[in-house]
C-alpha cells in the first residue's frame, strides 16, 4: 500500500473530525463522566479485505492521544465475519467521539479494497492488470487510491499532472480545428515532458491504427467489443500498450481480459463501492 503523505492524511481527517464536532458532541458531554475508560473491538460482519487502519487510529489520537489503538492485521489483509480487527482502548467519552469518523473511514476503504480483489481474483491466470481512476470522493482520492492497493489493484493517475491522457473532448476539439488523430498526438508528445506517457482514448480499429501511427504510449480500448478489443491487442503487439475501458463489471471482466490486454480499468472500484460492514463492540466498562 502506498504511503499517504502525513500532511495530506491529516488534512483528511482533520476535515472529517471538523465536519462531526465542530459544535462539539453534546450527547457523550452530557451524559458519559470522563474518568469512565473502555475497550472496544472492531469487528467486520462479513469476509472482505481490511484497509484504513493507521486513518482510524489517526482519528483516535486527534481526539485523544492517550487512546491506545492496537491493530490486530494490516491493510491488505482478508478478515472473516466476526474476526477482531483492532482494539482501541481509553476514555469512554473519546472513543464515542471518535466512533463513527474511523468507521466511517475504514468501512469505506475495506469496502473498495475487498472489491478491488474481487476483480482481481476474476482476472487470475490471464496478463491483465486492474487499475483505478481518477472518479473518487473529492478530497478523498489518495485514500480511495491506497485502498485500491490493498485490494491488489493498481492505481492509474493520481492527478491531471501525472500522465497525458487524450479523450473524446480533446480529440472532438482538435479535430474541430482540423487536426487529425495522429497529429493530436504527436502535438502531445512535443508539448509534454519527455517523463511523461502518451496515451489515447480510441472507440474503432480505425482510430487504433491512427494511434499507433502517431506513437501513442498506451492505447485505451473505450467501450469496445471484445471481438474487437482481441484484434487491437494483436494490432498494438510490441508497439504499445493497451488499456480496456467502460462498461466492466465483475460478469465481464474475465472476458475482457482473455483479449489480452494489459490493462483494466474499472471506474466502480471507487465511485459505486459498498462499504464493509465493520462494527465497534465494546467489552466491559471500568469505572
Amino acid at each position: 500500500m502506498p504511503t499517504i503523505d502525513p500532511i495530506e492524511h491529516g488534512r483528511i481527517v482533520d476535515a472529517a473530525l471538523s465536519e462531526d464536532l465542530s459544535g462539539g458532541d453534546v450527547t457523550t458531554d452530557s451524559l458519559v463522566p470522563p474518568h469512565i475508560q473502555a475497550s472496544a473491538r472492531f469487528v467486520p460482519r462479513t469476509h472482505g479485505v481490511i484497509a484504513g487502519l493507521d486513518v482510524a487510529s489517526a482519528v483516535f489520537s486527534r481526539i485523544d492521544n492517550e487512546v491506545q489503538f492496537t491493530p490486530h492485521l494490516v491493510d491488505g489483509d482478508v478478515v472473516e465475519g466476526g474476526e477482531t480487527v483492532a482494539i482501541v482502548s481509553g476514555s469512554l467519552a473519546s472513543i464515542l467521539k471518535a466512533e463513527r469518523v474511523a468507521l466511517n473511514f475504514m468501512q469505506r476503504m475495506s469496502g473498495i479494497a475487498s472489491m478491488t480483489a474481487q476483480f482481481v481474483a476474476a482476472v487470475e491466470g490471464t496478463d491483465a492488470v486492474i487499475v483505478d481512476t481518477r472518479k473518487t470522493v473529492p478530497g478523498l482520492r489518495s485514500l480511495d487510491k491506497a485502498a485500491v492497493t490493498a485490494g491488489r489493484g493498481r492505481n492509474h493517475r493520481r492527478n491531471l499532472s501525472d500522465g497525458v491522457l487524450i479523450k473524446d473532448n480533446h480529440i472532438a476539439a482538435l479535430q474541430a480545428e482540423g487536426m487529425g488523430l495522429q497529429q493530436i498526438i504527436r502535438r502531445a508528445r512535443a508539448q509534454a515532458p519527455h517523463t511523461v506517457k502518451i496515451e489515447v482514448e480510441v472507440e474503432s480499429l480505425v482510430e487504433v491504427e491512427a494511434a499507433i501511427d502517431g506513437g501513442a504510449d498506451i492505447i485505451m480500448l473505450d467501450n469496445m467489443s471484445t471481438d474487437d478489443m482481441r484484434e487491437a491487442v494483436e494490432m498494438c503487439e510490441d508497439q504499445c500498450l493497451t488499456e480496456a475501458s467502460g462498461n466492466v463489471s465483475l460478469s465481464t471482466v474475465r472476458e475482457i481480459a482473455e483479449t489480452g490486454v494489459d490493462m483494466i480499468s474499472v471506474g466502480a472500484l471507487t465511485h459505486s463501492v459498498e462499504a464493509l460492514d465493520i462494527g465497534l463492540d465494546f467489552d466491559e466498562l471500568e469505572q
